[in-house]
């Protein structure tokens, strides 16, 4: 069944005229006013929208002011808080004072407890030594290239020897010896795409061999040499920078599924034909190349691609290899303005962990005697970093590969606290992962005919591809049970037949108010908390009258929220801009 299913391409997933005016390189708009606080998707772009008719705005009406009136008194009080609380006069601060560190503004300690985003903020000289290292030499190689083949056709293709000469060396160095055991996989999975070809058990038989890597990788903590012979024990004793390569390697696992995919649809021509122009970003993965282009060198130089290798964003094999033969123009004031934009985001959370120590209290649940406020500031507050430490990686390893010429998808497109949509959240949340599963199981597994089987289905794989753990089990069910209401929403209430009523936005931000409360919920559990955390902050909200007091107040706090963030998805719509976020 699912070899039936992939080999045509849904029809929904064919180009637009909106999809073909978009160009990357020089795109036919320009952001103004608040809009340009979110980051540019030039495949959002759809001049249609901005024919369309539009509600006049209203930024400047007295229903706006008393809005603006709201944010004055609590966006202040949000910060006040968790500041308070993080205070060293506070009775609970000897609690978790252990958890912090040294910082390096205005005397304060720093939560440096979070031991995901402790590794990137330890390593980031590094990782910027390695990234000069990386752009030098290409610039080198480049040169050499250009003296040795004085005519060029164009392409980049030419630097795919130094990609996979500076990805070995780059591997071995993270690695060791673990290295040889990354280049088992990949060969293994490149020799059964090969030999699959175009025959319908390809996809199969790719999903049940990533899926076993994975497990296995679990289950043996990245194997040992000396499991397979006592004589092989002292190449364990190498093991590099980074000798947990199994932690990292869910993200290389996409990438071999990717290339096994494209490379079955395009056996099989199921892909959208090449017209020979510059392609945007949302065609460069649907168009196929020829069976040639599908070789072990470019393989090799996909999958363990340095500067996305470690953390993404993720691209498809399809997309690499075009960018590779007709690269994206990618003007020096383009990733100026990104570099901008990342170091604001890393400021940003280095003030949040010097102010607010919401990750060590929560860690070391020194929460006794918290009001239902400040539980729920801790926890709030837990989420943007859990947000932030996500999009600064991602956002370095991307700024990293617009510096070398590639353009690899956004992967936070939105702010956290500016989602209300349930499936808009999980389209700006981790974007490129998002594209990842919409094009090889979104689709394949029947697309919007099976909304909510697949939804269940792809939350379930998107847990345990994190961790074979309950708790993101619990996350990704809850998340699929709280997708329901709104797709009952849309379905029973559309805009379109609805949309002109007076009250229906003020209907809108009620549903979008239980949404968020929904969504926090769900990613409390999955990423902070846990269910027993969840019992336990619950219980103090609803237990008591000041509990409830509190969860009215936010409730009314957040439906003004929503209604400027309806009001910034109409501006984006009067410039035709559509993020479908």
């Amino acid at each position: 069944m699912l070899g039936d299913a992939v080999v045509q391409m849904p029809s929904d997933l064919r180009p637009t005229a909106a999809f073909e005016l978009d160009s990357p390189a020089q795109p036919t708009y320009r952001l103004k006013g608040i809009t340009r606080l979110t980051v540019d998707i030039p495949s959002a772009y759809n001049p249609e929208r901005r024919a369309e008719k539009h509600p006049a705005p209203r930024w400047r009406t007295p229903e706006f002011m008393l809005y603006y009136l709201v944010f004055v008194i609590a966006v202040p009080l949000m910060v006040w808080i968790p500041y308070r609380l993080s205070t060293p006069s506070h009775p609970n601060y000897p609690f978790y004072e252990s958890s912090l560190s040294p910082g390096w503004l205005f005397g304060r300690q720093v939560d440096n407890s979070d031991r995901q985003y402790r590794s990137f903020r330890n390593g980031i000289l590094p990782l910027t030594l390695l990234a000069s290292a990386f752009l030098g030499l290409k610039y080198l190689y480049t040169l050499a290239a250009r003296k040795i083949r004085p005519s060029s056709d164009g392409t980049n293709l030419y630097l795919v020897p130094f990609l996979v000469a500076f990805s070995t060396v780059m591997l071995l160095a993270l690695h060791g010896s673990s290295a040889l055991k990354v280049f088992a996989i990949l060969s293994g999975n490149y020799a059964l795409a090969k030999a699959c070809g175009g025959s319908k058990a390809g996809p199969v038989l790719t999903w049940v061999f990533n899926a076993l890597v994975l497990f296995g990788n679990e289950r043996y903590s990245g194997y040992r040499y000396a499991g397979l012979h006592p004589s092989l024990a002292a190449m364990d004793e190498w093991e590099g920078i980074y000798p947990r390569w199994h932690v990292s390697f869910n993200i290389t696992m996409l990438r071999l599924v990717s290339f096994s995919m494209d490379y079955y649809w395009a056996c099989n021509r199921a892909g959208l034909p090449d017209t020979g122009g510059p392609l945007p970003e949302k065609l460069r993965s649907r168009v196929n190349h020829n069976l040639d282009m599908y070789s072990y060198m470019n393989y090799i130089a996909y999958v363990i691609y340095p500067l996305l290798y470690i953390a993404g964003p993720i691209m498809t094999f399809n997309d690499f290899v075009w960018q590779l033969r007709r690269p994206v123009p990618l003007s020096w004031q383009a990733v100026l303005r990104y570099l901008i934009r990342f170091v604001v985001c890393i400021m940003t959370l280095e003030f949040i962990l010097h102010f607010m120590y919401v990750v060590a209290i929560k860690d070391r649940k020194a929460w006794l005697g918290y009001s239902a406020a400040e539980l729920c500031m801790v926890g709030f507050w837990n989420l943007i970093v859990v947000w932030l430490k996500l999009l600064v990686p991602w956002r370095f390893f991307r700024l990293w590969a617009l510096a070398d010429g590639m353009d690899p998808p956004e992967n936070m497109v939105r702010c956290m606290a500016n989602n209300y949509s349930a499936l808009g959240f999980w389209r700006a949340w981790h974007r490129s992962y998002n594209l990842w599963i919409i094009r090889y199981i979104y689709v394949p597994l029947g697309g919007t005919r099976n909304r909510l089987l697949t939804s269940v289905l792809i939350f379930t794989f998107v847990a345990l591809w994190h961790d074979l753990s309950f708790k993101l089990l619990a996350w990704g069910w809850l998340v699929s049970l709280f997708i329901v209401p709104e797709v009952a929403a849309r379905y029973f209430f559309p805009s379109s037949q609805f949309g002109d009523k007076p009250w229906y936005r003020h209907v809108c931000a009620v549903g979008a108010v239980l949404n968020i409360l929904m969504m926090m919920t769900a990613n409390l559990v999955g990423f902070v908390i846990g269910t027993d955390g969840i019992k336990y902050m619950i219980r103090q909200v609803v237990d008591s009258w000041q509990g409830i007091q509190f969860l009215l107040v936010a409730c009314a706090c957040l439906f003004v929220g929503v209604q400027v963030m309806f009001e910034y998805r109409e501006e984006e719509a009067r410039q035709g801009i559509y993020r479908r976020c």
